[in-house]
């Protein structure tokens, strides 16, 4: 797994979205155990800071250090740099793995094997992400014009996975479920901006042509947007399986 977040960590930590108590009044009640969870890819530790408040102990792992760096500390959670699909934990040690918008940039086969490895009997492994936000009739053309068409040749290949909600990553694992949400923001055109500067797809951007490719479209975004905030809706799926 490249690290395509390190960049922009402190950005991310500031503008991206968190996940609503839904989704983890869903997922918790599957879970037999509440002695040790483990968050991989946990970024700048938002959903291992929830999961500190359920589970003994919490393991966040994460490629970046300049992520992890951003992540709040408490005495229940540890923050280690590893990969996705090869971590320092010891076999069934975990009654729960979280991956947060991240799976679909891990070797597939390896991270399974990973979690199927550090799970206990019974234990549960859920993963979830969020799809292209949605904030007008007047804006939501121009995003996705620059989703689909501007940023397309900035894109990895992986970042498709999340269209179509994870449907083309195996999930080897018994008794799925699945189950959607929303995260409704009030957000001002200028924290859209930069949510939009999280993008993967922008920094590579950046990287090649040394400009802020979220300029492109910032100038009628703020003619369209007006003054003031605006509601912003993520969808967000999810699925849970048993080892």
């Amino acid at each position: 797994m490249l690290d395509r977040f390190s960049s922009q960590a402190d950005l991310y930590a500031r503008y991206r979205i968190d996940y609503p108590a839904a989704l983890y009044d869903w997922l918790l009640p599957q879970v037999p155990g509440r002695t040790r969870a483990w968050d991989c890819a946990t970024g700048n530790g938002q959903v291992a800071a929830v999961l500190a408040e359920h589970f003994g102990q919490v393991e966040a792992t994460d490629i970046s250090a300049a992520q992890l760096a951003q992540a709040a500390r408490q005495l229940n959670i540890t923050y280690q740099q590893a990969p996705a699909e090869h971590t320092p934990f010891a076999d069934a040690s975990f009654d729960l793995v979280t991956v947060a918008q991240a799976v679909h940039w891990f070797d597939m086969a390896a991270f399974n094997a990973e979690v199927h490895r550090v799970l206990q009997p019974g234990g549960v492994v859920a993963e979830w992400g969020y799809g292209l936000l949605r904030i007008s009739p007047a804006l939501d053309p121009l995003v996705q014009h620059f989703h689909n068409d501007t940023m397309r040749p900035y894109w990895d290949d992986n970042r498709w996975h999340i269209t179509d909600e994870y449907a083309r990553l195996s999930f080897p694992f018994a008794e799925v479920q699945t189950a959607r949400f929303e995260v409704r923001r009030q957000w001002s055109a200028e924290w859209f901006l930069n949510y939009l500067r999280t993008w993967s797809s922008v920094v590579k951007y950046q990287q090649q042509h040394g400009q802020d490719a979220v300029l492109l479209l910032s100038e009628e975004v703020m003619r369209r947007w007006g003054a003031g905030e605006r509601e912003v809706v993520f969808p967000v799926f999810a699925r849970a399986g048993r080892r």
